[in-house]
């Protein structure tokens, strides 16, 4: 059985100090909570400040985003040895976002992906459709391409330490949601996909994933579905009573 994974990206949001309370109330919260994994991935500027807060807690620290190259002249980026070295354990890797807006490609995708399985970072790797994408009936197609994209030239043993999260763009920040049977239907797809790129044991191994809209109203409701384990959360991890609601409500 897969443990559920619940990452929070916080994206641009949260200063310093706004970022410990936000983690002091996350920690009582959640005191008592087992059987699941539990990430946060703040700003970088808030990495060192929410790491000292996390120590001896369960709950994980990740990253938004990290470079390819370990050092060098490449202003304005942070490396993989550089979260190491502050308690990062997750990065996520190609954000819709990052996408959208920064122009992130497959092959981008690829080598910042290969930085972090190469120090031991867990790099949450995501793919998903626009809605002009899924509107025209191209949803498997993306899918595909950004998983043989992204995951190329992997090894099946580098592909089990790698997550996945499907986040249909449409869905991200609109208060729109895939329900949780086309949220499934696409989350059976790439698990068929990755035992056509790898093998049977990736394929029911990997971890995957929903984002989009997620809330503590249907947490339950896409957890129950056989494929779907966990939630790459965005604007709901913001405040701790709705977060923790859904660490809670991601419990099989």
């Amino acid at each position: 059985m897969r443990k559920p994974i619940i990452a929070g990206n916080w994206k641009l949001n949260k200063t310093p100090h706004e970022a410990i309370l936000l983690v002091d109330e996350l920690k009582r919260e959640l005191v008592d909570i087992t059987g699941v994994d539990v990430v946060l991935c703040p700003p970088f500027v808030d990495l060192t400040d929410v790491s000292e807060a996390l120590i001896d807690h369960d709950i994980a620290l990740g990253a938004q985003n990290l470079f390819w190259e370990d050092a060098g002249a490449f202003t304005g980026e942070i490396s993989a040895p550089m979260l190491k070295d502050l308690g990062v354990a997750f990065v996520i890797i190609g954000h819709s976002e990052r996408r959208q807006y920064f122009h992130e490609t497959n092959e981008t995708v690829n080598k910042r992906l290969r930085a972090a399985l190469k120090h031991g970072l867990t790099p949450i790797v995501c793919v998903g459709e626009n809605l002009a994408q899924r509107e025209s009936n191209k949803t498997f197609d993306i899918i595909k391409d950004h998983c043989e994209g992204s995951l190329n030239g992997l090894t099946a043993e580098e592909m089990k330490k790698v997550v996945l999260a499907y986040e249909p763009v449409w869905a991200i920040g609109t208060g729109k949601t895939a329900t949780p049977l086309q949220a499934q239907e696409v989350h059976i797809f790439i698990r068929q996909l990755l035992g056509k790129m790898f093998n049977a044991e990736i394929a029911s191994s990997v971890r995957i994933q929903y984002g989009g809209s997620v809330t503590p109203d249907n947490i339950v409701s896409l957890m129950a579905q056989a494929d779907i384990d966990g939630a790459l959360v965005g604007g709901a991890s913001l405040k701790a009573p709705s977060f923790a609601a859904i660490v809670k409500g991601s419990v099989k």
